[in-house]
């Protein structure tokens, strides 16, 4: 039974022609969740991507699947940092110095969006699809999908003090203002200890985030690729499946990898930081930076039952089985970069006053991916210049919390040849 989301549709006037055949550049969740959901509307898929499953920012990131705090990435607090902050390694946000153009755009851009005004008027973009991404993990669930969600009643965001709370308190009222729940608890120090005793004695105030869940990532989207598999989909990866180039042809679309060319009736790019390498020339525009993102895991006396978020540190703690992930960093620099290992011990540095019973430097893991950013922190999903050639990515922090809703709503917009009100914010060609 083919899946509608929630919403209105804009209708579009041109003719359409439902696609029997897509191929799918891309196989982290964005991709696979598209490729999962076309399944589902009857369409046959094939995923391409020559690192493999989750091989992008989808394996080593925090795996939170938290709709009630995804928000736009550009907002005042990042002004705030100062040039000589974001220019420090050690900076939970870091813009090494660059001359490249297409990056000093980016900059210029992102910081023109980093106002109140651009915040209010983009979380009320974001405010209808988070409201579809629980729902659309479960669908996943009950379509077939062998990965669990994990809710938990113990999502903590801790600080040294009450006034630094504040600011996480200032969000969620604008959060609410533009028309998103989220329910919480305010919390001491000692009552957050009392909840999760990983948390260290520097805690002298907590806010505790309910109806949130997690996932290990790479675990999940490994889990997503198997059921596009075992429902006839394709999966081409290895050196042999770089894609090389799109071709709109007319009545088809034809994919060239270094394996050869094959025809398609449409084309997904879910390529993460790479889209602008293909999506330029069907009239995606938008500058897609990469925002790096640095984790690693360690062993700890007793795992949390639910996240920790070190809000004014940056820092993202999650329980995968018997270790805690830690994640953290914004690093906007080149998705081919090497892992800085200065960004591993500036955030072992950094949430080491926090934790108690986490052994730092035992650290396993140390991963490092790059997060596709756009200027206005909004997604790129949708149809491009070219109607057989659609968009999906540029989630910034939240493709994890978000992919199974674009999947789900672009599956949508292909079949149908409607664009769903959801989707309406996010064209690839604005």
């Amino acid at each position: 039974m083919p899946v509608t989301a929630a919403g209105r549709s804009v209708s579009h006037h041109t003719p359409h022609h439902v696609p029997h055949r897509v191929a799918v550049v891309g196989a982290g969740m964005v991709g696979l969740a598209t490729a999962w959901f076309l399944q589902e509307r009857g369409v046959e898929v094939t995923v391409i991507d020559r690192e493999g499953v989750a091989a992008g920012s989808s394996w080593g990131n925090a795996g939170w699947l938290t709709p009630g705090i995804t928000t736009p990435l550009p907002e005042p607090a990042v002004l705030k940092y100062g040039l000589r902050a974001v220019l420090s390694p050690n900076s939970p946000v870091y813009v090494p110095p660059s001359a490249n153009p297409s990056f000093l755009k980016f900059v210029a851009g992102f910081t023109r969006h980093s106002t109140a005004g651009h915040w209010r008027e983009s979380m009320g973009k974001l405010v209808p699809i988070n409201g579809l991404a629980l729902e659309s993990f479960d669908l996943l669930k009950a379509g077939g999908v062998r990965a669990e969600t994990v809710e938990t009643s113990s999502f903590l965001a801790a600080y040294r003090t009450a006034d630094e709370r504040r600011t996480l308190l200032e969000e969620i009222e604008h959060i609410h203002a533009a028309g998103q729940d989220i329910e919480f608890d305010v919390l001491t120090g000692d009552e957050a200890r009392a909840i999760e005793p990983v948390l260290s004695d520097e805690v002298g105030a907590a806010i505790r985030l309910r109806g949130q869940r997690f996932i290990n990532p790479g675990a999940f989207v490994h889990a997503l690729a198997d059921a596009v598999i075992a429902r006839g989909g394709k999966l081409a990866t290895g050196p042999s499946s770089e894609v090389l180039d799109i071709v709109d042809a007319g009545r088809a679309v034809r994919v060239v990898t270094t394996g050869g060319v094959e025809e398609f009736d449409s084309a997904v790019l879910a390529t993460g930081a790479w889209m602008g390498q293909l999506a330029r020339r069907f009239g995606v525009r938008s500058v897609v930076q990469a925002g790096r993102g640095y984790s690693f895991s360690v062993p700890v006396d007793r795992v949390p039952d639910g996240p920790v978020y070190l809000p004014a540190q940056r820092v993202a703690c999650t329980p995968l089985g018997d270790r805690l992930r830690v994640a953290g960093m914004m690093e906007f620099r080149s998705p081919e970069a090497r892992l800085d290992e200065r960004r591993v011990q500036a955030i072992a540095a950094a949430a080491r006053p926090f934790l108690q019973g986490a052994d730092l430097d035992a650290r396993e893991d140390e991963w490092v991916g790059s997060r596709p950013c756009t200027t206005d922190g909004l997604p790129l999903i949708g149809a491009t210049r070219s109607p057989r050639v659609y968009a999906a990515g540029g989630h910034g922090m939240w493709g994890i919390t978000l992919g199974p809703a674009t999947g789900r709503l672009l599956a949508e917009q292909m079949v149908s040849g409607r664009t769903p009100a959801e989707l309406a914010p996010f064209s690839p060609t604005r």
